[in-house]
């Protein structure tokens, strides 16, 4: 039977790690809000920064570049898919 364990930041218990989880005999981990938790931190220092400077110029450094995000969701393989999919011609729609 798997044995799960819910990591939250804010919780009652300490912040245990996967390592010290597996070792007493826990295969599965989640942890439910942390990403989207870090996510709007960094979303309220992306506001608090244009309210105090007018931009983000100085938070460009912090940001996942259109490089690294074209990698991740592999852009340049979903664009040779779509384009052996798409067929869909609005001069010929006539619904």
């Amino acid at each position: 039977m798997p044995i799960l364990a819910n990591m939250t930041e804010f919780g009652k218990s300490e912040l245990f790690t996967t390592q010290q989880l597996a070792d007493v005999g826990v295969n599965i981990v989640i942890f439910p809000v942390s990403l989207l938790r870090l996510a709007m931190g960094a979303v309220e220092r992306g506001l608090d920064t244009i309210l105090a400077e007018g931009s983000l110029t100085s938070r460009v450094p912090e940001m996942q570049s259109r490089a690294r995000l074209y990698e991740l969701v592999d852009y340049e393989g979903y664009s040779e898919f779509d384009a052996d999919v798409y067929t869909f011609d609005l001069r010929n729609n006539r619904s």
